[in-house]
């Protein structure tokens, strides 16, 4: 998988501390296993203050920057193409999106492709959205409710009359294409003077909103769930705020198609600032998931935790000359620190830090 990830659990920091043993020995020795008794000892050779602060354990994944997945429009109209748009257009509802035999295919916004001819007498979804369109277009004289009645062939004709199309009350297959909202044209598959209909493809768009698309593995699944937020590092290096609008498993096929396909984690997030994006058309990203995060604890390196003889961890609490090993409780490790607990820990404590 692409990106690179940063993982902190328990069995790295346990690695981490591995190397203090030394100290475990001391507190063997000693008898002290945590017991908290002040002894005159030798200082540690250097120090650290606990501290109070908000430890974010984050999992970082690259992402792919760009406009989303492109939908295909397939031409259902016979004729000869005599317009087409450029890759990059803005189109918005009742503009057309390309001419067959001069009569434009206009765009309308609703989530269900059309996919039959509308006329008087049908019910359904598709019949709403055309009415809805009908209505935000200004045409009105129609209730919106999903039956095409005599008064929406009405309406139809009047708007079929301002675009220049024959006035029949009826909207052929082909005639409107639906999209959620503005498209912009990705790529074009036909041209000017070229023979269009029976379902062949004409061009594909994508919504004009950017979006990173960021792939995980499965046991990361936890990260991505639809509304959490992340930040996206973008190629200046600036960060802004996401959130995962969309979540979906998808298969990996092996690149010259060897060894046995991957089973991964996509999810799709939209860019709370839009303009973060302006001028990059298209771009690796960086995805920063928070994995877990405690507010308001008591933290310390890594480094200062020592393994107590009877098992665990405590720290070296250094108090002028002589120093007393304290057992804690470890919570959550993240940047080289590590969330504790132990009695008479406070923010502002000193601890040993060993060799």
């Amino acid at each position: 998988m692409s990106g690179t990830r940063r993982r902190r659990v328990l069995g790295v920091a346990v690695t981490c501390v591995a190397v203090v043993a030394a100290g475990a020995a001391v507190v063997a020795a000693l008898g002290l296993g945590g017991g908290g008794t002040p002894v005159a000892a030798v200082l540690p050779p250097d120090t650290a203050q606990v501290t109070r602060r908000t430890i974010v354990d984050t999992d970082e994944v690259s992402g792919d920057l760009g406009y989303g997945a492109a939908t295909t429009v397939a031409g259902r109209i016979d004729g000869v193409v005599t317009e087409m748009p450029l890759p990059g257009d803005v189109i918005r509802r009742g503009q057309r999106i390309y001419r067959v035999d001069d009569d434009p295919v206009v765009l309308m916004y609703g989530r269900v492709p059309a996919y039959r001819a509308l006329m008087p007498g049908l019910t359904g979804t598709d019949v709403r959205q055309l009415e809805r369109n009908l209505k935000a277009l200004g045409y009105h004289g129609f209730t919106v409710d999903g039956t095409y009645s005599a008064l929406t062939a009405a309406a139809v004709r009047r708007w079929q009359r301002d675009r220049g199309l024959p006035q029949t009350g009826l909207v052929e297959l082909g005639r409107v294409v639906f999209a959620p909202g503005r498209v912009r044209v990705d790529s074009v598959a036909s041209g000017v003077n070229a023979s269009t209909g029976g379902g062949g493809e004409v061009l594909r768009f994508t919504g004009t909103d950017r979006q990173v698309t960021a792939r995980l593995e499965v046991s990361r699944q936890r990260l991505a769930r639809v509304g959490t937020r992340v930040r996206v590092r973008m190629p200046r290096g600036t960060q802004v705020t996401g959130r995962v609008d969309r979540v979906r498993t998808v298969v990996e096929q092996p690149s010259g198609g060897n060894g046995p396909a991957e089973t991964m984690i996509e999810a799709v997030i939209s860019l709370r600032s839009p303009r973060a994006a302006a001028g990059v058309e298209a771009a690796v990203v960086t995805v920063l998931f928070t994995a877990s995060q405690r507010k308001n604890v008591l933290t310390v390196p890594v480094a200062a935790l020592v393994t107590l003889a009877e098992g665990g961890y405590g720290v070296e609490v250094v108090e002028g000359t002589a120093t007393r090993y304290v057992r804690v409780e470890t919570g959550l490790f993240a940047d080289g620190r590590v969330e504790i607990s132990g009695p008479g820990l406070r923010e502002g404590t000193t601890v040993g830090m060993p060799r």
